[in-house]
């Protein structure tokens, strides 16, 4: 695989070693999550995917479908440290980010002291984020982009990697805050997770009833992570793939000259330009997860509906004659 994947590209050794380390950890990653979640193969691929790229991403799914599960597992497959954080419309800023302590130093002083919240871990679960009112959702988001939390005048750093997956309910949505579309921008992917087939149902059913305790076992760890997040970003993008994902990314805009009709009767409003980016981005991740140095235009495609879906407004006739953003993006 090397010698194929030197002609593709990167000659860095260091670089090509990585790439076939990681092709033989995906294998591995989907057998360990196998044996605890059945099913939801490609959503466990693109969790992956952002993970590498140095994304967020938005789960929408009814609750039952082993979301909250399936992050843990893949925690303890990355052997990461894991936090989750139940949204509730009584949730404040500082039960996320953390909060500080007025205490006594020994010396009959009083001085405060700074505990983390359940933010500072490398991958948190922000289950049914729309559930907490908009501040507190702004400083999950701060923490998301910057990648600190500051209090008290003073900055601290989250542990990295540093992935942020929240989850929403698509089918009760009384008591919740919807997100806004600034800050929808800010995850990478969102997915969708969907009923299991019949089959995977009734060994889902007949796992969970029975003494069966799955082991996972780490396949790679938090530096590994982080030299691959390094990888994915110095993999270069043919010129070819930034124009298509560019091109992907305009399109959405009802106003732009090449605007499908489709666009301009059902689009309020289109993606901007981090969609060209996670576009990118989520093609080059693809690519390192199959050994391969150099993106195509498969990879993008591969990704295209994950990135655009959370990123292009549909208008009132789409919501009324049933079109969605899949419908429209037709590769």
């Amino acid at each position: 695989m090397a010698s194929a994947t030197q002609s593709q590209g990167t000659t860095d050794a260091h670089d090509l070693e990585l790439l076939d380390k990681l092709a033989k950890a995906r294998s591995e990653l989907k057998h360990q999550i196998s044996q605890r979640i059945v099913g939801q193969t490609d959503v466990v691929e693109n969790l992956v995917a952002a993970i590498l790229a140095g994304g967020h991403v938005l789960l929408i799914g009814v609750p039952g479908l082993a979301k909250t599960l399936m992050i843990q597992t893949l925690a303890e497959a990355l052997d990461m440290s894991y936090s989750r954080v139940q949204f509730t419309p009584d949730l404040m800023p500082s039960d996320i980010t953390g909060t500080e302590l007025l205490e006594d130093d020994g010396s009959g002083r009083k001085q405060f002291r700074f505990t983390k919240g359940p933010v500072f871990a490398n991958i948190i679960l922000a289950d049914e984020i729309n559930r907490a009112p908009p501040k507190t959702q702004a400083a999950l988001l701060e923490a998301m982009q910057e990648h600190k939390v500051t209090t008290g005048g003073k900055t601290y750093e989250l542990p990295e990697p540093f992935f942020v997956l929240a989850t929403q309910n698509p089918i009760e949505h009384e008591g919740t805050y919807h997100l806004p579309e600034a800050q929808l921008d800010r995850f990478m992917f969102e997915l969708t997770v969907g009923y299991p087939s019949k089959v995977e149902e009734e060994l889902i059913v007949s796992q969970t009833t029975s003494a069966y305790k799955a082991v996972i076992k780490p396949v790679l760890n938090a530096k590994e992570i982080l030299e691959m997040q390094q990888l994915v970003r110095r993999m270069p993008a043919p010129p070819s793939v930034v124009e298509y994902s560019v091109k992907l990314a305009r399109s959405t805009r009802p106003h732009e000259p090449g605007a499908s009709p489709e666009m301009k009767k059902y689009v309020s409003y289109g993606a901007g330009p981090r969609a060209g980016q996670n576009l990118v981005l989520g093609a080059k991740a693809r690519a390192a997860m199959d050994g391969r140095s150099v993106p195509d235009l498969d990879d993008v495609k591969a990704v295209v509906k994950q990135v655009l879906k959370h990123r292009v407004v549909m208008n009132f006739q789409a919501e009324a004659e049933g079109v969605t953003v899949d419908k429209l993006v037709q590769l």
